[in-house]
């Protein structure tokens, strides 16, 4: 049987958290972990689900890019930094 070891719990981006206050939604905390009697680690994102007044699924992941695009929204399936989120919800809120 696999057995994972958490080796750090990522918190939710302030930055985003601002941005939604505003809405309804729910946050489920990302986490690295390692993959035991192995040299593997995992990441799990961090989720924000948006629930009302629209459904959106915003990912972040800790990743360093050179796009640095680490959001990732579900329902659009496409890849957007922070300035590119905040148009986004301002655009779905109108």
């Amino acid at each position: 049987m696999l057995e994972f070891e958490i080796l750090q719990e990522l918190e939710p981006n302030a930055e985003i958290l601002e941005i939604i206050k505003d809405y309804d939604f729910t946050i489920k905390n990302g986490k690295v972990k390692h993959l035991k009697a192995t040299n593997l680690q995992f990441i799990e994102s961090t989720e924000y689900l948006i629930t009302y007044p629209f459904t959106l699924t915003i990912l972040e992941y800790k990743v360093n890019e050179i796009a640095n695009k680490n959001f990732y929204i579900k329902e659009h399936k496409q890849k957007y930094n922070i300035k590119e989120i905040k148009q986004i919800l301002v655009k779905l809120k109108i």
